[in-house]
């Protein structure tokens, strides 16, 4: 498999996964829409590449899509576009449905009827990798219980409820029309280039500022975090080696209260950068009002993919937090007009379609 259509690749994952199969050699074709979250600074080491190309453009844009495949005779599809923001959601659903739900669709449309034109090994060989969440499960009690691949949905936001519909779908594609996917939901991720309105770069950021650190409800809610290096290696092993049909949950198997995650940045960054008053970080911590339907707690059982695949992840919470910390301390570059709102997802160096 040489050439691949990302999806989502100037995202936060999807830029990850675009670095590393850029890096292994692969074509990568990075479809992306360039909305606020999808940033090409995120793809500034890969810039000079010649086996990558940037395309502006939307998953909804049915024809689009099916052009771009066969001008560019993709192998596989690894889907990470959608909106990801759970209070975003809360706050505007409708542009949930319609990338997570309606894109997925159409995208789905696009890679059949590409697919249904492939022949011999090529169509033997083609893959369409789904790629959701673990929030599509519900929540768990704080207890040892943890979601596996077999955990029924219970999506709580209107986020999990439209990456439910999506995986549905794509399980739909393929036991109606033989479209071969597979799938894999992931807990939840951090580390270089995340957009600083999630829970980490956010008090990363706010803290080097000596601004509050919200923090929801007591903090209580508890995930499981996983360094995003570590799933963009899961997420091309499940893409080349994943059996057709089958989804794979990844997780780091490294859960933590909200609260204990925000503790330990408080901590490291005055380790590395005092406040100037000499005061503790901890003290910026504030606590605010839950939001509406929060899910308690996460937790992955990543066995099936260990145990078929032979992955397992690399970093620890402890060295994925450093290496995220002074990542951010020495990238001010990428996340500086971001913080300073002078940043609108500028469409440098890509095609537009």
């Amino acid at each position: 498999m040489d050439t691949i259509l990302v999806t989502g690749g100037a995202g936060f994952i999807g830029s990850a996964v675009v670095r590393q199969l850029v890096r292994d050699g692969k074509r990568v074709v990075n479809l992306d829409k360039l909305t606020y979250a999808g940033n090409p600074e995120s793809l500034k080491t890969i810039a000079k590449a010649t086996n990558h190309r940037l395309v502006e453009g939307d998953v909804l844009d049915g024809e689009m899509v099916l052009a771009l495949l066969r001008e560019e005779r993709v192998e596989g599809i690894m889907h990470l576009a959608a909106e990801s923001h759970v209070d975003r959601s809360i706050d505007g659903p409708g542009a949930f449905v319609e990338t997570n739900v309606v894109g997925t669709f159409r995208l789905l449309d696009a890679a059949l009827e590409y697919w249904r034109g492939l022949e011999g090994e090529q169509k033997q060989a083609f893959r369409f990798h789904h790629i959701s969440t673990d929030e599509v499960f519900g929540d768990l009690p704080f207890d040892g219980s943890m979601f596996t691949e077999e955990t029924p949905y219970a999506p709580s936001s209107p986020y999990s409820a439209s990456k439910a519909a999506s995986d549905h779908f794509v399980r739909a594609w393929h036991e109606t029309y033989g479209l071969p996917v597979v799938l894999s939901n992931c807990s939840n991720n951090y580390g270089p280039y995340h957009f600083p309105e999630k829970l980490i770069p956010l008090v990363i950021l706010n803290a080097l500022e000596g601004k509050p650190l919200p923090v929801y409800g007591k903090g209580d809610n508890v995930r499981d975090w996983l360094y995003v290096q570590d799933h963009a290696t899961a997420l091309i092993k499940v893409l080349t080696q994943g059996a057709v049909g089958e989804s794979y949950n990844i997780g780091g198997n490294q859960e933590r209260t909200n609260l204990a995650v925000v503790e330990a940045i408080c901590d490291a960054l005055d380790e590395r950068r005092p406040l100037e008053s000499g005061g503790k970080r901890r003290h910026l911590i504030t606590f605010v009002t839950d939001r509406p339907g929060h899910d308690r707690r996460y937790a992955i059982d990543a066995s099936k993919i260990e145990r078929e695949l032979g992955w397992a992840p690399q970093e620890s919470f402890d060295s994925g937090l450093a290496k995220t910390i002074d990542w951010y301390l020495d990238n001010e570059w990428w996340w500086g007009p971001i913080r300073s709102g002078n940043y609108a997802g500028e469409r440098l160096g890509a095609d537009k379609k």
